[in-house]
């Protein structure tokens, strides 16, 4: 059987097949994101939520929180929370749900429920982990992250940017 039959590049000259190979490539990758747009779009988002979560977290516990005062521990995740929420709410309206509901109160207050549910689920890991297991807070920081991430997708998916048609 000849090999080339399934090569659009067989036969033809180094350069070509590799301008071939290429094209087909980057045709291939735009397909897997345009069929995980939405999933690819939320870990960038998720990404970047984190970053600020955790740029908000780490810079008030290494200026003016202390992480071994169980308050001042949740003082410093409530204001990371409250930045990362408010920058989510935002990238993922527009770069990952594309919502287009006029309501954006109602939208926006549907976002912050889910977000303080996984709050909550936030602040009981960091309480158990920091403070009844003496874990290291940063890392119990970054574990905790992934849960809620987690959490996060499913509730913005299923319950807030539910596109009702």
């Amino acid at each position: 059987m000849d090999e080339g039959l399934n090569d659009p590049a067989a036969g033809l000259p180094r350069k070509k097949q590799s301008l071939i190979l290429k094209t087909e490539r980057k045709r291939m990758i735009r397909n897997l994101y345009e069929r995980y747009r939405e999933l690819i779009n939320y870990l960038i988002v998720g990404g970047l939520t984190t970053v600020v979560s955790l740029g908000t977290y780490y810079g008030s516990v290494l200026t003016f929180l202390d992480p071994q005062n169980p308050i001042q521990l949740q003082a410093a995740n409530i204001l990371s929370w409250v930045c990362a929420v408010t920058f989510a709410y935002f990238a993922n309206r527009i770069f990952v749900f594309r919502s287009e509901n006029p309501d954006m109160v109602r939208e926006a207050g549907g976002f912050v429920a889910s977000r303080v549910g996984t709050l909550l689920m936030d602040m009981a890991i960091m309480f158990v982990t920091v403070t009844l297991l003496h874990m290291n807070d940063k890392i119990a920081k970054l574990i905790v992250q992934v849960v809620v991430t987690v959490a996060n997708y499913v509730l913005s998916k299923f319950f807030v940017f539910n596109k009702k048609e």
